[in-house]
């Protein structure tokens, strides 16, 4: 008895789930560019592992054998001979090319955007250094706000404010606390919480142009005006919502002059001036926190 459904069927492959593991690992993939590196990092190797186990059943023609059942009867019709040499039929090679081709289309389209998208965040993320001055313009215990330019070929854009607070010595070298402005809830300008003797603002000449120094009294610590975020005189959160405390810039002492460097986060700070503790952190931006399990929440930062 012939099988009304054809001969074709005995030659289908059979049910994959290769097409579906591939598919996921291109959403997890596509998804951790926005959310999280090692997200991505998993995605691809799934697309790449089912993406290769699906093209190896299509390219190996892999096909189940249907046995036949009691009641059918095995054809009449004695098989063809094989013909010499067909090992690789026509039909999986146009399988494969096709296959192929899409590959390299995907790659053309896919790849060019990727990189205009991408790499731009880890491609110039260096901080520039800033003079900030003789160090003797800076009196020991007290704060000054100093508004600098963090790169002067770039003009009023990357003007920046700090607090800074000559500790004294430490172990024979200068010891300085500088704490940037930007709040850790929005990135708002944290205000002292104390007076500032404006009459008393001098400005200096450096390599990096114009600086303006001004005493302060911070005796409240600092506050940011637009959602009332409170922080002491390390910079610690105290009230608010913050999830962190205040960035830092790191520092050195060149020729007499105190030179900020780059920015970095804290997690905490024990103690206070000279004798602080601090657990930093890479630069992370406002409202991220830096440890506990909160921080697996939020996308890896790009090196800077």
């Amino acid at each position: 008895m012939e099988d009304p459904k054809g001969d074709m069927e005995r030659h289908q492959p059979p049910p994959s789930l290769w097409p579906v593991g591939f598919a996921v690992g291109i959403v997890c993939l596509l998804v951790g560019l926005v959310v999280s590196w090692p997200a991505a990092a998993i995605g691809a190797g799934l697309a790449a592992v089912f993406g290769f186990l699906w093209a190896r059943d299509v390219v190996g023609g892999r096909a189940a054998e249907v046995p036949l059942s009691a009641d059918e009867e095995p054809s009449l019709v004695p098989p063809l001979p094989e013909q010499p040499g067909e090992r690789f039929p026509r039909n999986t090679f146009l399988e494969g090319a096709t296959l192929g081709l899409g590959a390299v289309i995907g790659a053309v389209v896919t790849l060019p955007v990727l990189g205009f998208a991408v790499l731009p965040a880890f491609k110039g993320q260096h901080q520039h250094e800033v003079d900030l001055g003789p160090i003797g313009d800076f009196p020991e215990g007290q704060f000054i706000v100093a508004t600098f330019l963090r790169d002067p070929s770039l003009g009023d854009i990357t003007r920046r404010t700090a607090y800074i607070r000559n500790n004294g010595l430490l172990n024979g070298v200068p010891s300085f606390t500088c704490i940037s402005n930007r709040c850790a809830h929005v990135g708002c300008p944290v205000q002292p919480g104390g007076p500032v003797f404006d009459d008393k603002q001098k400005t200096v000449k450096t390599a990096n142009g114009d600086v303006s120094l001004t005493p302060v009294l911070p005796a409240a610590g600092f506050i940011c005006p637009c959602h009332g975020g409170s922080y002491d005189q390390e910079g610690s959160r105290i009230a608010g919502p913050p999830v962190r405390g205040l960035d830092r810039y790191e520092f050195l002492i060149r020729d007499g002059h105190l030179v900020l460097g780059n920015l970095y986060s804290v997690a905490k700070v024990t103690g206070s001036g000279a004798n602080a503790k601090i657990t930093k952190a890479e630069l992370h931006g406002p409202g991220q926190h830096v440890d506990g399990p909160e921080a697996w929440l939020y996308p890896l930062q790009p090196p800077h």
